[in-house]
């Protein structure tokens, strides 16, 4: 008997940023499929993993009194995901102005067969935390952030 391989993952992108995930009984829904809302925590969530593994953390954001907050989040629900169903989110920075907007794009797969439960993309742009105003993005983001944007990544 030979073994199945489970189906090669159709990212959008080569090698995006990836975290397993996995709807649990406070994730489902009326619906019995896992609510539109558990998606967008997933997607802060990786959002926050990325920009650690790439050298910003909240406490950098802190230290120079700046953000990249989200202006537009757009979501494409494709498939439902059902209780204890393995997922793949993967997520990437997909386009700058190099001043102020970042864009950062997410694709969720169900790990069986590879198919591809959502799509998403925030459009986002660097404020001054103390205020809350548009603000041009420190030299700090401008080094971490532009180098890790994949060039064609642009989704949703």
């Amino acid at each position: 008997m030979q073994e199945e391989k489970a189906p090669a993952f159709a990212w959008d992108v080569p090698d995006p940023f990836t975290m397993a995930v996995v709807p649990g009984p406070e994730d489902i829904d009326g619906l019995k499929h896992t609510n539109n809302a558990v998606y967008v925590r997933w997607c802060e969530s990786v959002a926050w993993a990325h920009s650690g593994a790439i050298g910003l953390s909240l406490a950098d954001y802190e230290r120079l009194d700046r953000a990249m907050a989200i202006r537009r989040g757009e979501y494409d629900y494709l498939l439902p995901s059902f209780l204890g169903e393995e997922l793949v989110l993967g997520t990437w920075l997909a386009a700058s102005d190099g001043k102020i907007t970042l864009q950062r794009c997410f694709q969720l797969l169900r790990k069986s067969d590879g198919a591809t439960v959502l799509r998403g993309r925030w459009d986002l742009v660097c404020i001054e935390m103390s205020s809350g105003r548009p603000r041009r993005m420190p030299t700090e983001f401008v080094a971490v952030y532009l180098p890790a944007i994949v060039a064609g990544g642009q989704g949703a």
